[in-house]
């Protein structure tokens, strides 16, 4: 064994010296050894770091007995994971039942038999590191399946930005703009970054419609407008029925973000919270930021004509209580825009606006 071999660390755990001495000497060769007389002081060890790779623990023990120690080592999550095996006098099998119940790997009787004792070690932590490699794994896998999920999110809602005359930067800002409003409504934080990664979603839909609807730029005619509106829903086909809780949000923000408080909007003409929380904040972080950027039919609107505009509309268009909230991150907001700001001037024209927000 080379000097730089760390030895697995087992905690033997008895209230009777003399036998914690027993084990100690059949574990020395192989395993470094730490020793606790009574169940307060292995629960210390156990949490304390670094922690033991295994724990053999007697059961009769005065205060905290082996049973009550195992069943609080598997109720804690920093120690739930180590592996433990009983080594006990009480040998029938109800007793041994009640052990492995309570979350043990095995159960040793005594008096012990060194060779016995070191093969189950060696098995159960075999298996222990087996199963840890196994949730690396599964986690790295979990984490990349999801990344990759995001990555196809954000490309399709970039190319919605693309069929649209907008810029990658919109998608971006207003998905940082929903984060901070749904922060600030106190929600979770799972939910609030689950709605930031499914805000570039919003317009997907604009996929499906027609380039001369979507790129005209006067005003669509009533059959032009019709074929526009549906882009909501194309949005929710597009993104299909998933058990994904991502793929859930993001299709419930491409159905519902132009519904309208009042119940004008589309393509349900829902009204007040039957609008869904997560499409009532991207409608006004969405908003925001197309009056306040560069667009070829338009110029940028000052900031205060947005948040005029934002006022005015709320009780209409938008949620009265997110505005309020919108205001009073207003600084936030514009720190966002600044940090996320084109990255060259657009081309400008004199085409007019279409009315689409």
């Amino acid at each position: 064994m080379t000097e730089q071999t760390v030895l697995p660390t087992i905690l033997v755990v008895d209230d009777t010296p003399e036998n914690i001495d027993v084990l100690a000497s059949v574990l020395s060769t192989r395993y470094r050894v730490k020793a606790a007389l009574n169940g307060e002081r292995a629960l210390a060890i156990a949490t304390a770091y670094p922690q033991p790779e295994m724990i053999l623990l007697d059961v009769m023990m005065p205060g905290l007995d082996g049973h009550e120690v195992c069943r609080r080592l598997k109720a804690d999550p920093k120690c739930s994971h180590i592996p433990v095996i009983f080594v006990t006098a009480m040998g029938d099998e109800q007793d041994e039942a009640k052990g492995l119940g309570l979350g043990a790997v095995d159960y040793v009787v005594k008096p012990i038999s060194p060779p016995i004792v070191m093969a189950r070690i060696a098995t159960h932590l075999a298996l222990h590191r087996q199963n840890l490699e196994l949730e690396r794994k599964v986690r790295d896998r979990t984490e990349e399946l999801l990344e990759t999920r995001l990555e196809i999110i954000r490309r399709l809602g970039r190319a919605s930005e693309f069929r649209d005359n907008e810029t990658g930067m919109h998608i971006i800002r207003m998905s940082h703009y929903s984060y901070l409003i749904a922060q600030s409504l106190g929600v979770n934080d799972s939910w609030a970054e689950l709605l930031f990664n499914a805000a570039p979603m919003h317009d997907v839909g604009k996929i499906g419609v027609p380039d001369h609807i979507l790129l005209k730029p006067a005003k669509l005619d009533p059959e032009e407008w019709r074929q526009m509106i549906r882009h909501p829903q194309i949005g929710a086909e597009i993104i299909g029925d998933h058990s994904s809780e991502l793929l859930k949000l993001s299709k419930e923000i491409a159905l519902y973000h132009h519904e309208k408080w009042d119940g004008s909007g589309y393509p349900h003409g829902l009204k007040g919270r039957e609008i869904p929380l997560s499409a009532r904040i991207v409608a006004v972080a969405d908003v925001f930021d197309a009056l306040t950027s560069d667009r070829p039919y338009k110029r940028a609107w000052s900031i205060e004509e947005a948040v005029r505009l934002l006022k005015e509309q709320a009780g209409s268009h938008f949620d009265p209580d997110l505005i309020t909230i919108f205001v009073q991150i207003l600084p936030q907001v514009l720190e966002i825009k600044k940090m996320y700001g084109e990255q060259e001037e657009l081309p400008l024209s004199p085409f007019l606006a279409r009315g689409l927000v």
